[in-house]
């Protein structure tokens, strides 16, 4: 399983044909509501299943809640994609079985980032739209 992590992770973050890493972050643009929430969740810290429920929630002010499947469906496709990556940290659930913690990787980061710089981007428009009289 190790191996699959760093080939899947060595595929994402280096160049793939003539694409470079630029255009690549562009092609996976703009990532879903899901996604993007899941990556912004765990981007100030390590996290389980369950606080990644709770904190989209909060994050997205009750707009995106998540069922389990859902969740567990979009962090295996983040998985595969060597957005974020599993870590073995000690938590434990409260009845004493550990929890899978997840956490971004430096690629995820990076969609990450890109993702926010494009709705920036989206928000300056209107923005610039609602200054020239246009009502909103």
């Amino acid at each position: 399983m190790l191996i699959c992590r760093i080939a899947t992770y060595c595929l994402a973050t280096y160049a793939i044909g003539d694409m470079n890493m630029n255009e690549r972050v562009e092609a996976d643009l703009p990532l879903t509501e899901v996604t993007y929430f899941i990556l912004l969740s765990l981007a100030p810290q390590t996290k389980h299943g369950y606080a990644i429920m709770k904190d989209v929630r909060l994050l997205s002010h009750d707009r995106v809640v998540l069922s389990t499947g859902t969740l567990y469906g979009a962090l295996k496709r983040l998985l595969e994609q060597a957005w974020i990556e599993r870590v073995d940290e000690p938590k434990m659930d409260e009845t004493g079985r550990p929890r899978k913690v997840y956490a971004l990787t430096p690629v995820g980061r990076r969609m990450l980032g890109a993702e926010i710089t494009r709705l920036k981007s989206l928000v300056g428009a209107a923005q610039l739209r609602s200054a020239q009289g246009l009502s909103i």
